[in-house]
């Protein structure tokens, strides 16, 4: 079992894990879509989540025609996702 943990090991399961759906954005849409997004404020809070992430999630949620609690969990909480969605 010594094989398994090895850095090419680790390597393909970044890479399987980033790819998890068919709706995520790709790298061009991202690069289009990130200055439309709010900016962080130089005052308050930075923003703590990605914001890619959200996106993915409410494209998911628009394609698979899930709940909201329904979300799988690696889109974070869907208390978050739902924030950013209704701002």
């Amino acid at each position: 079992m010594g094989w398994m943990w090895t850095k090419e090991h680790r390597a393909r399961q970044a890479a399987f894990e980033r790819r998890r759906y068919p709706t995520d954005l790709t790298d061009e849409e991202w690069q289009v879509i990130r200055p439309l997004l709010p900016p962080s404020s130089a005052r308050g809070r930075r923003v703590g989540v990605d914001l890619r992430e959200v996106l993915n999630a409410i494209r998911y949620l628009a394609r698979t025609g899930c709940g909201w609690r329904m979300l799988p969990v690696h889109f974070g909480p869907w208390q978050t996702i739902y924030w950013w969605f209704r701002r």
